[in-house]
């Protein structure tokens, strides 16, 4: 069985943003062609998607030529809109949720939930936190790597992980908003260079910040291995030893201390980086990840992991085991493996 933890999902419409809200800045989709939509960011474009990403049936069939059993949907990350007023990021939490937690009900042995909340006002993303879980029955939610230039130990986004862990749900960290944007826009260096600098921070922040000491059963998962933190943590370890009145100044806990408190996915592209991220963190903490359906992502869902000289028993865990712990979900909540990869028969892709 495959579960895939990082997979990208919008609806096929959505009303006009600038309209709705009264000014721009928002994503709408332009369907100029069969199976085929642009993402425009009012008159800018931003990316070209296939049906694959609004589709469902489209999905399973892409998913049953990989033998992928089970997806976990969440938004695209530039659907975040932490800029925008918090009452309209709410809104539109909250149009993006129920989508999501639609095609959940129609096909609940294929794909899993996560949410997306307005993380810049701490109470209405507590409100929708507690929505996805409690009303729609998501398995978490999906956050970006920083909150409009603040980092995730800013106090007053801890009351919504203390509410995570209290709700039992997981979380899915994700770049967006990269480090560096004013000199790294040439030669696509903020997706290849950015994001794992902003996922590094990201785990910093947390680590240092007292977020993982304060709350232990608190269930996160990095995106992209981790970015550029698992081969700088050696670096970030000795500037904790040498200069702790720089870095232990909210957590006194050596950073080596948290490997293995937090999840990664598998999406590191490399043999070697895999097998450096099993050393240090373990395949229990490792999960099949791929960044469906954009190219950046892994193409072929699982290729690295099985292609690594690995047992049976740790091969299966990284591509499924360490999802459902992370998700808190039982193997037996979906069909067998065999079946789950079959249409139903009514539908057609």
């Amino acid at each position: 069985m495959k579960i895939d933890i990082h997979t990208h999902i919008l609806p096929a419409t959505w009303p006009n943003l600038r309209e709705r809200y009264g000014y721009g800045g928002f994503v709408r989709l332009e369907h100029h062609k069969p199976c085929c939509a642009r993402m425009m960011m009012d008159d800018k474009f931003f990316r070209e998607i296939q049906d694959n990403c609004w589709d469902p049936r489209v999905r399973m069939h892409e998913c049953s030529q990989h033998r992928v059993g089970v997806q976990v949907l969440s938004t695209v990350p530039v659907m975040f809109n932490y800029w925008a007023r918090p009452e309209h990021t709410y809104d539109l939490s909250q149009l993006l949720n129920d989508h999501i937690a639609g095609i959940v009900a129609d096909y609940p042995d294929r794909f899993v939930g996560l949410g997306t909340i307005p993380m810049q006002d701490t109470d209405l993303a507590i409100k929708e936190l507690e929505r996805c879980v409690k009303g729609l029955g998501m398995a978490g939610i999906q956050i970006g790597t920083n909150i409009n230039g603040c980092n995730l130990d800013e106090p007053k986004l801890f009351p919504v992980f203390e509410a995570a862990e209290e709700l039992g749900a997981a979380i899915f960290v994700h770049p967006w908003d990269m480090l560096g944007k004013d000199r790294t826009g040439k030669y696509w260096m903020p997706w290849l260079v950015g994001m794992p600098a902003e996922t590094t921070v990201a785990i910093c922040s947390m680590i240092f910040g007292g977020v993982f000491e304060r709350l232990p059963k608190l269930r996160v998962a990095f995106a992209h291995g981790g970015g550029s933190f698992p081969s700088t943590i050696g670096r970030i370890a000795h500037g904790f030893e040498v200069r702790p009145d720089l870095c232990a100044v909210d957590n006194n806990v050596n950073p080596r201390e948290y490997l293995g408190r937090f999840y990664l996915d598998s999406l590191v592209h490399d043999p070697l980086m895999l097998e450096y991220l099993v050393n240090l963190i373990g395949a229990d903490k490792i999960a099949l990840g791929t960044d469906y359906p954009f190219p950046l992502g892994e193409l072929e869902p699982g290729k690295l992991i099985e292609s690594m000289p690995y047992d049976l028993a740790t091969k299966e865990r990284m591509l499924s085991g360490t999802a459902l712990e992370w998700l808190n979900l039982e193997r037996g909540q979906f069909v067998k493996y065999g079946s789950s990869l079959r249409l139903p028969k009514d539908q057609k892709v």
